[in-house]
């Protein structure tokens, strides 16, 4: 088993929580205050329209990055890890690519795709579970593996390159990359690998995109039997047909 140095840990940990905090804020602000944002770009560009995504990227990401690396406990980060401890490396990979498509201006998404939300929702719900002592599958045990998670790792950033080169599910794949990276190169996190792919925060998204996603294919399944039954109950207005009198009959 082999851990990360504590003092790149805190390094981390307060990089991480600003990326994180910079997304939310550029991912929530435009939708729950429009106003207040499209005054904040105003104010940092001329021209809004051609880089005021662009600015506003930039000054908000920076300014995170400032107030986190505050030192001890005038940091929020301090406070966001008594409770937290470190965001997982793949919740700071999609900080990253939600970041990205923020200066590409780009509208954030709030629901991760289905595919990926309900492994990890599931993942999750065994892990936590076995933490309350509910199971005993000894999963979290298995992350500090000598062998099997570091070959797991590999794997899984072989098949992320893959998709990326064929332009496949991209952010995922980025995403995930940049988690098995940092846990494969510098033990990030806290060197078990479930800790590079889950935290709390990234399960409640994760499990709240699969209930979005259940009730979306709930929603369209019940269109889809209700289709056929509107169309045989209301068949349209028919035609009608008009007699024409020609001469005596």
């Amino acid at each position: 088993m082999s851990l990360p140095d504590l003092a790149l840990q805190i390094v981390y940990g307060r990089l991480a929580w600003a990326l994180v905090a910079a997304a939310l804020l550029l991912a929530l602000l435009p939708a729950l205050a429009p106003a207040l944002f499209s005054s904040l770009v105003s104010r940092l560009t001329r021209n809004p329209a051609a880089d005021g995504a662009r600015r506003a990227t930039l000054v908000v990401t920076g300014a995170s990055v400032l107030l986190m690396a505050l030192p001890g406990a005038a940091s929020p980060a301090y406070w966001i890890a008594l409770v937290c401890q470190y965001p997982s490396g793949l919740l700071t990979g999609c900080a990253l690519v939600s970041l990205t498509a923020r200066w590409r201006g780009r509208p954030a998404d709030f629901v991760m795709p289905a595919g990926f939300a309900l492994p990890l929702a599931a993942a999750g719900l065994l892990l936590y579970l076995e933490a309350f002592g509910v199971l005993a599958l000894g999963l979290y045990a298995g992350g500090f593996g000598p062998a099997a998670a570091p070959l797991l790792a590999c794997a899984a950033a072989i098949a992320c390159a893959v998709a990326i080169a064929r332009g496949v599910a991209t952010g995922v794949a980025a995403s995930l990359l940049a988690a098995v990276l940092l846990f494969s190169l510098l033990r990030l996190p806290t060197g078990n690998l479930w800790d590079a792919l889950l935290d709390p925060l990234l399960w409640s998204w994760a499990l709240g995109s699969a209930v979005v996603a259940f009730r979306r294919q709930r929603a369209a399944r019940g269109a889809a039997q209700l289709a056929p039954q509107t169309a045989a109950d209301d068949p349209g207005m028919e035609e009608p047909e008009f007699a024409h009198a020609s001469g005596n009959e």
